[in-house]
């Protein structure tokens, strides 16, 4: 594999670099591609390029925590020094029509997406675009339109980015989070449903703020939602394509999305998502009194957005996190300063969930969808992807850190490969030499 490799590496370069991006369908999919060497890592990686001398072992733990927690598909991507080193799935994308899971699977990334938006902050941040202090609401702030100055609680015009980044804005979840509750919202705005980001700003404006901006840390996704709309008006682009095509595009990423509400609008290589036994049906996001799923059109993952609304596969995920993990093999797309402001720590993270020790940490769990990524200290990092929901919700972290923790203390040498870069032979071989 390594001399496959190195073989090719000038000229797979060449390839990359030079030749014109076409917009090609591949597996139903828009991506930007000249030729075969342009396809989503996810697409060129299959179960067994991960066959070592301890994947039975980690197929037994893996499957064991599967049954015992119910979940029906998982993905596993694992990284060594920057490089992907394992990267199998495990279970079913679609039990119904029983179609197993494979590395080229996309999953909801539920609150995962916060790292991607802070992320894109920080970027911006880093071109002079914007502010980390920059002030949120007013005639001063970034949400100036007319139509937003009717403010309540002037505490509102003391709220800055960086307080929508690490969840000291000063709203409060203690009566429930208003972003799974967007039927209520837009009837308290006086709007017909689906909620958009515009419902909410004016919910924001039109409530009391529980606690000064900068004094207390309270989890909001409402915050990220605000960051998302933030980015646009800054970049006048949508959010998705801003991050597509200064984040993710540039740096091989091809197949990472927003999420679509309802099944049948789903990716072609999309899982399809399981919530806990017993869950009731609700009113869809949407307005039209029809009760559907929270996993299907009950949570509004399209308002979610720069909160929760990313899909993506375990080794993109996993190679987004050697872009902005401090380590040195590959270079990053943030500046340490950047990194360092992200990974603060005693709840002062900037994306992630925890930062402590080295250890950086990002969960996401909602309706169908149990997440977690981590990165150690001593190099090695993960992705744990799931379409199945857990009846212990955020809670559910804790044993996938157990599964992951068992598997990689366990596993003393890994693969000497690196999957980013696997391309199979038969595809090589078509490239024909330079000329002299």
């Amino acid at each position: 594999m390594r001399q496959l490799k190195l073989r090719h590496l000038f000229i797979l370069s060449i390839l990359l670099l030079y030749s014109p991006f076409v917009a090609d369908k591949v597996n139903g999919l828009e991506v930007f591609s000249s030729k075969e060497f342009n396809k989503p890592v996810n697409q060129r990686i299959s179960n067994d390029k991960s066959e070592f001398e301890y994947t039975a072992y980690i197929d037994k733990q893996v499957e064991r925590f599967m049954r015992r927690s119910d979940l029906k598909g998982v993905s596993l991507a694992i990284i060594e020094d920057e490089k992907l080193v394992f990267n199998r799935a495990y279970g079913f994308a679609d039990k119904e029509l029983g179609i197993e899971t494979s590395p080229e699977h996309l999953f909801r990334l539920a609150s995962v997406s916060k790292l991607i938006t802070a992320i894109a902050i920080m970027h911006l941040v880093e071109e002079g675009k914007l502010s980390l202090d920059d002030q949120v609401f007013g005639s001063e702030g970034l949400f100036n339109e007319p139509e937003y100055q009717n403010i309540r609680d002037r505490k509102l015009l003391d709220i800055k980015v960086v307080h929508l980044l690490n969840h000291t804005a000063g709203w409060t979840q203690r009566y429930g989070d208003p972003m799974f509750s967007p039927l209520t919202i837009a009837k308290i705005v006086g709007v017909n449903p689906p909620a958009r980001v515009d419902t909410y700003i004016k919910f924001a404006i039109s409530r009391r703020l529980y606690s000064k901006p900068g004094t207390m840390y309270s989890y909001s996704n409402m915050a990220y939602v605000f960051l998302g709309a933030i980015i646009e008006k800054i970049t006048g682009m949508s959010y998705e394509n801003f991050v597509q095509f200064h984040l993710l595009y540039p740096n091989g990423i091809y197949d990472m999305h927003l999420a679509r509400n309802f099944f049948e609008d789903k990716y072609p290589n999309e899982v399809k998502y399981y919530e806990v036994d017993g869950d009731d049906q609700v009113l869809s996001s949407n307005g039209d009194s029809v009760y559907v799923h929270k996993t299907y059109g009950g949570n509004d993952v399209e308002l979610l957005g720069a909160a929760g609304g990313w899909i993506a596969s375990a080794s993109e995920l996993a190679k987004l996190m050697t872009l902005i993990d401090g380590f040195n093999a590959v270079p990053d797309i943030l500046s340490e300063e950047s990194i360092q402001k992200m990974t603060q720590e005693h709840n002062s993270a900037l994306g992630w969930r925890d930062s402590h020790g080295g250890y950086w940490i990002r969960t996401g769990s909602f309706a169908g969808t149990a997440n977690m990524i981590l990165r150690r200290p001593d190099g090695v990092e993960w992705v744990f992807l799931s379409n199945t929901s857990n009846w212990q919700g955020p809670k559910f972290s804790r044993e996938i850190n157990q599964l992951m923790n068992k598997i990689t203390n366990r596993v003393d040498s890994w693969p000497d490969m690196d999957l980013f870069y696997y391309y199979d032979s038969e595809s090589l071989a078509d490239i024909q030499p330079l000329d002299n």
